[in-house]
């Protein structure tokens, strides 16, 4: 097995992901044409020396679509030559293009390979339908899925996380996040979006927004009416359908709301993966190599409890513990998700999210896991640290992991 690294890691600021927001008005496809061409300016690599594309874009309908990996290479001005590949693992996407660049790199299938994601969630429709089971009815009956907001409320229930514990959690996601930008801490991976015009659509993280714990008690729960409803096609409640799986509970108790959720958001990343040696003889100098990485799964039911398996798999894989890493990021999907990830691994949230998260921040699902892979470096870097793990909840029950290594 040869070293997969990572030589550079670009991305766009996350946009507001409603009509209106700075990044509302450019094609999915152009804003990854950007950052791969920014990429390739700061790595300065010839493009027809990569062997494919791999885009993580979770809702790849509409102008998503039409393989986005393929057309937004085109759009960038890359050879012909070069091919590309949409994936979808949900919000998993991202990373797994990561991981399966890493993979294709170890496994001497290929050298040099971008991994990307990019995801405007301002640009689709409102959504037609609150589950994750296709329509599928005799799917429904072996696991009946319930929207992924009551599954964070399930979470919370089970895990005796309290409304005032993921307000808590959010309002220090917002505290972190602000101190951040201050200081410039996104600043190593981020480049600004500009227009054809060459005017400068977005250089900042458009989300964050000052906010208290108190301020969030404030907010009505986002799922409790929707937990009674029983829609057509449907024989119960959700909040039913989450008792029929876990009967140990008397009631879903809804905690969560936009202020301790991911902010919808617009966004796109792009990783420069290589064999260490072909870095070398090009004289790019990496600045990490990819150590390991893993997928989990749980039940898709409650649906976002499988950070802390994947994460544990993939330090297993890699000979080590969770002692050693130094950082993590837990995706933010729900406040509940990161606080359960904590439960399950011991690992202390001194050492997660460490600068704020999807919360603050928003959550371009498909771009989502390597911005946070950027995020992590960038942080390492600065504190001078060797060793992180990124790992995000994806729906149908899954996650992915990767840890990462400072070189």
């Amino acid at each position: 097995m040869r070293d997969a690294t990572i030589v550079d890691i670009v991305r766009t600021p996350r946009g507001k992901g409603k009509p209106g927001g700075a990044l509302s008005g450019v094609h999915p496809q152009e804003l990854l044409a950007g950052v791969l061409v920014e990429l390739q300016k700061r790595v300065g690599f010839d493009p027809g020396e990569v062997a494919d594309v791999l885009t993580g874009c979770a809702n790849a309908v509409g102008d998503h679509g039409d393989n986005v990996a393929r057309l937004s290479a085109l759009a960038a001005g890359w050879p012909l030559t070069v091919p590309g590949l949409t994936m979808n693992r949900a919000c998993g996407s991202g990373q797994q293009a990561v991981n399966s660049a890493a993979m294709m790199v170890a496994s001497g299938q290929a050298d040099v390979v971008v991994a990307s994601g990019v995801e405007l969630m301002s640009r689709y429709p409102a959504a037609t339908r609150p589950t994750l089971d296709a329509g599928n009815e005799r799917l429904r009956e072996r696991y009946p899925l319930i929207p992924q907001g009551i599954s964070a409320d399930l979470i919370a229930t089970l895990g005796g996380f309290s409304r005032a514990d993921v307000d808590a959690y959010a309002a220090e996601s917002q505290r972190r996040a602000a101190e951040a930008i201050v200081e410039g801490r996104f600043a190593g991976s981020m480049v600004p979006v500009t227009g054809p015009d060459g005017a400068t659509l977005l250089d900042r993280e458009e989300l964050p927004r000052a906010t208290t714990a108190e301020a969030l008690a404030a907010l009505k729960p986002s799922f409790e009416a929707l937990g009674t409803l029983v829609l057509d096609g449907y024989e119960r409640s959700f909040d039913a359908m989450a008792r029929q799986v876990y009967p140990q509970i008397d009631a879903v108790t809804h905690v969560h709301h936009a202020g301790n959720s991911s902010g919808l958001a617009d966004g796109a990343a792009a990783v420069l993966v290589a064999r260490a040696g072909v870095a070398r003889e090009r004289g790019w100098r990496p600045r990490a190599r990819v150590v390991a990485t893993a997928t989990a799964g749980a039940d898709p039911v409650i649906m976002l409890t499988a950070p802390g398996p994947a994460a544990e798999q993939c330090v297993r894989r890699a000979g080590m513990t969770m002692g050693d890493i130094d950082l993590f990021e837990v995706n933010e999907a729900f406040a509940a998700v990161v606080l359960r990830f904590a439960q399950d691994t011991g690992v202390g949230l001194d050492r997660v999210n460490v600068n704020g998260g999807a919360i603050a921040l928003g959550h371009p699902i498909g771009a989502s896991g390597p911005i946070l892979l950027a995020t992590l470096l960038d942080e390492l870097e600065r504190r001078d640290l060797s060793t992180g793990l990124v790992t995000m909840c994806t729906g149908g029950g899954m996650a992915t992991a990767t840890i990462i290594e400072r070189v």
